[in-house]
């Protein structure tokens, strides 16, 4: 059995140590940091599998660490905040968190939902490598590729992002509605049906930053299509 490695950044040492008992009765690694730069030298230097992250950090707040992780690695970030409004909700997921969970909560939830993202962003094997186009996703290996000017270019994908262009391509022409990519891609979220439109727009943003604009189609009514725009 694989022994992910799990950073929990969070202040409050009570919390943290409920978080990391937990944690270990499930079989996972933990390393702790109570503030933003230390998560992000850990971040750089342990490389985790997975991040919890909370907002209100004593030195940088858990948005601009985010931010930060997202300029070198895709590696999954689950928020953990007393911020419950849907704002700051939008705002974790726009920012590329792949779940946000809030304040007081139960561990075994969080326990539950660190298993779903990692699930979702090293679990897919129906297919070990899928292409469209331009654009390759290879399963295993957890890695989005895009073939532009004759090179071979990364996709820097979060683990939802990821699972998002997966089940496009292994649907293209599709017409898919938000439920159903929410259950898709997050299925033991209680996100709600209209953070898929964040997540999609992020990755469309991303897509169009290696010239493969025009793939990820609005269906009015509906939801999304994957299939490139006539003419583009």
């Amino acid at each position: 059995m694989i022994s992910y490695l799990v950073l929990v950044v969070e202040d409050d040492a009570e919390i943290a140590l409920l978080l990391e008992k937990y944690l270990d009765r499930s079989g996972y690694r933990t390393v702790r940091a109570s503030t933003g730069n230390t998560a992000l030298a850990h971040v750089r230097m342990l490389r985790p599998d997975i991040v919890v992250l909370d907002v209100g950090l004593p030195d940088i707040d858990g948005f601009d660490v985010l931010t930060r992780i997202r300029t070198h690695s895709s590696v999954p970030v689950i928020f953990v905040s007393a911020m419950a409004d849907d704002t700051d909700k939008l705002l974790g997921l726009k920012l590329g968190a792949d779940d946000y969970v809030t304040k007081p909560f139960n561990p075994q939830e969080v326990v539950a939902r660190i298993g779903a993202v990692l699930k979702r962003s090293s679990g897919l094997t129906e297919n070990k490598v899928m292409r469209h186009d331009n654009i390759e996703v290879q399963l295993d290996a957890h890695l989005a590729i895009v073939v532009t000017k004759g090179m071979r270019v990364e996709l820097p994908l979060t683990a939802t992002e990821f699972r998002l262009l997966a089940c496009f391509i292994r649907f293209p022409f599709k017409a898919f509605d938000r439920a159903s990519l929410l259950d898709a891609c997050m299925p033991e979220s209680d996100a709600l049906d209209r953070t898929i439109d964040t997540h999609i727009a992020n990755l469309r943003r991303k897509l169009v930053d290696c010239d493969q604009g025009g793939y990820i189609t609005t269906v009015r009514g509906i939801g999304y299509r994957f299939a490139r725009s006539a003419g583009v």
